[in-house]
């Protein structure tokens, strides 16, 4: 939510670019995900159920996420794999990036990176003694002054049935790494990470068709606590789908879809959920208000700009009001079923949102609003909408901006989109950032 003592400014009206920057803007949350799930499939094993899942290994990002082709239903029954290994990155991480303009450049996974995965285990950082009172009583610095300092991590970092350690441990790592608060993937193209009696009952299977532990969320909330950091529920995808979802023979035969193809990303096509569908705007709020009961230790839950209709929908209907009405009914049925969990969103400025995404969230209810600036290019012309809100999502190959944020005293916050897919190397990359600050 705005607050309230500081005026808006940044992009406004007339400093919208045309359409065609939107396709540069959009760049954002799913289309660098690509090979960081096909490393995941790949280790799954191959045969009948994942072997499509390799051939989209050297696929250019933007395309549909690996691991999400159809499936029959229920989820399958796990074969034997390997276990992950959480492995950090180098002690010293290449520099940043240069400065780019948004879209990401795209990245193609090299076929060898299933190996890179299994690399010696993560020290125990678990085990470090630190002189608690010491820590308390040290000022903080600016980095440590901002109220989340966050990192995004896709649902598929805990597919092939990761352990109870490795989830532990990747918590620890980001804690290393002066990060306190985890944005993990629960939800993405029309299925939950996690078994849903909603999906069960809506849909006649239980969660994606994908092999995870279920108490993974459950480890990752217990150690976040442990070390006084927080985790927030990230609904990727939103309300869209691609082709290869679950569920999307299901919503074309139930006619649950808006008429035509989201084309925001040019990579990738994109079908989207109509809210005013009475059965699927339900089957949306149960599935929070479940999550939110379930997990009762979450600290909240956050969606994105896949929360939106893109103007350029076939017919250019304006469906912002039910949008609202939807999102507005949405967050009050969370929070009667549990009050304690932030509901926020991370989305285009609220012109933008508005005027190319039927998304009027400054009317959606929100406990809190992120600023996405992944256009490098108007990254300062936002500026004024990020600090009127709660904080700024950069991506990785934006870490040159981290000096300018951290020593703005008016944004609040900041997240990193690991636009690399590699949220450990991301972290690593943050902290470097920050050393080399303090000792300059």
């Amino acid at each position: 939510m705005a607050k309230a003592e500081t005026e808006k400014g940044g992009c406004g009206c007339a400093s919208i670019p045309l359409l065609p920057m939107l396709f540069l803007l959009g760049g954002g949350w799913f289309l660098v995900q690509q090979g960081y799930a096909a490393a995941l499939l790949e280790r799954a094993g191959g045969g009948g159920l994942w072997t499509e899942g390799q051939a989209l290994i050297s696929s250019i990002k933007g395309e549909a996420f690996p691991g999400e082709n159809p499936v029959p239903m229920p989820s399958p029954v796990p074969t034997a794999t390997m276990e992950p290994v959480f492995t950090p990155p180098p002690s010293a991480p290449a520099p940043p990036p240069a400065p780019v303009t948004m879209p990401p450049i795209a990245v193609t996974t090299p076929s060898s990176v299933a190996a890179t995965v299994t690399e010696p285990a993560l020290p125990d950082v678990g085990t470090l003694v630190l002189d608690e009172e010491s820590v308390a009583d040290a000022p903080k610095t600016p980095w440590e002054q901002k109220a989340i300092r966050g990192i995004y991590i896709s649902r598929y970092q805990i597919t092939n049935n990761a352990s109870e350690k490795v989830i532990r441990d990747r918590v620890r790592y980001y804690k290393s790494k002066g990060i306190n608060t985890i944005i993990h993937g629960v939800w993405g193209n029309g299925c939950t990470m996690y078994k849903s009696k909603v999906m069960l009952q809506t849909l006649g299977f239980e969660s994606c068709p994908n092999l995870f532990q279920d108490p993974w969320l459950d480890w990752m909330i217990d150690e976040a606590q442990k070390q006084d950091m927080e985790v927030h529920a990230y609904f990727e995808k939103g309300i869209k789908l691609d082709k290869n979802s679950p569920i999307f023979d299901l919503a074309v035969s139930k006619k649950w879809l808006v008429p035509g193809v989201d084309k925001t990303y040019s990579k990738v096509d994109h079908y989207v959920l109509d809210m005013e569908v009475p059965e699927v705007a339900t089957f949306f709020k149960d599935i929070v208000s479940e999550f939110v009961q379930r997990y009762p230790e979450i600290d909240a839950v956050q969606w994105d700009d896949y929360l939106g209709y893109h103007a350029e929908l076939p017919g250019q209907v304006d469906r912002t009001v039910q949008l609202t009405k939807f999102v507005q009914e949405m967050s009050t049925q969370m929070k009667q079923a549990n009050p304690n969990v932030s509901f926020d969103i991370c989305h285009h400025n609220p012109y933008w949102a508005k005027r190319y995404f039927a998304a009027d969230w400054e009317n959606w209810n929100v406990d809190r609003a992120f600023i996405q600036v992944y256009n490098d290019a108007n990254f300062n012309d936002e500026l004024g909408y990020v600090r009127a809100y709660d904080g700024v999502a950069i991506a990785d190959n934006q870490l040159h901006r981290l000096d300018q944020i951290v020593a703005d005293g008016d944004i609040d916050s900041v997240l990193i989109f690991p636009n690399a897919g590699q949220p450990e190397q991301a972290a690593a990359q943050v902290q470097a950032k920050l050393a080399t600050k303090t000792v300059d």
